[in-house]
């Protein structure tokens, strides 16, 4: 067998979804596909189907299950973070400001990764705190680029508006100034993945007092360099 592991039982079931790559198969396709014994083939798509590596459509042919997106996700995510982790300590030495890296997981956004401030008056967000989608600077980027119907969803309770979504296209960041929490601001741009698709948002957030009521004539430029920075060392390690 061609690339052999040396494990039989592995390199076979590698077999069937290289087979399966190419779209839906019967069994008498499978076997044909990979050359495997009819009851073999069948053996190990059912176990592939119980462990949800593999699935069947509508017309009951083998497919490639829902877990491998899982798993395709979970790896996506960490190779984000690794990534992303330098620049934000970068982010927050140039703007002396904590910098945030949010996820939208449903009707939240998630900080899955952050670079605080060393001393004084912190904004502190915790690594795991779910936050609003209605609310922040970080929601707007994660919700101006979602298809229309979504984006008009996610406007239902917001303190932000269509109009305020249009200019985050137009220039690419979004700030808020006392939106989501009395006393802070932040400014924050987009994270785009495969085919341009946002997702996630890079921040920085801290006291009006320090970011004023204008926050992204302070930082919108190297917020923006950040995000730009994370998009391009993810395209390098797709």
């Amino acid at each position: 067998m061609d690339n052999s592991s040396g494990v039989g039982v592995l390199d076979k079931a590698v077999l069937v979804l290289n087979a399966l790559e190419a779209g839906p198969a019967s069994l008498a396709q499978l076997v044909q596909a990979t050359g495997l014994a009819r009851p073999t083939a069948h053996r190990l798509a059912v176990a592939l189907e119980h462990h949800r590596i593999v699935s069947r459509d509508t017309q009951g042919r083998f497919v490639l299950g829902p877990r491998l997106s899982e798993l395709s996700t979970a790896a996506g995510e960490d190779r984000l973070l690794a990534v992303a982790a330098p620049v934000l300590m970068h982010l927050r030495d140039l703007t002396g400001e904590s910098a945030q890296l949010y996820r939208r997981q449903g009707d939240e956004r998630v900080c899955v990764a952050a670079a605080e401030r060393a001393s004084g008056l912190r904004d502190t967000v915790p690594v795991g705190s779910a936050l609003p989608m209605t609310a922040g600077s970080a929601a707007q980027i994660l919700l101006a680029w979602e298809e229309p119907d979504r984006l008009h969803r996610g406007l239902r309770g917001a303190k932000f508006t269509a109009a305020t979504l249009a200019s985050v296209r137009r220039r690419g960041w979004a700030h808020s100034v006392g939106e989501r929490e009395q006393g802070v601001a932040s400014v924050s741009a987009p994270i785009r993945g495969s085919g341009g698709k946002v997702i996630a948002a890079v921040s920085v957030s801290g006291p009006i007092e320090r970011l004023t009521r204008a926050p992204g004539r302070l930082h919108a430029v190297p917020v923006m360099a950040a995000a730009e920075r994370i998009t391009e060392a993810m395209r390098r390690t797709s």
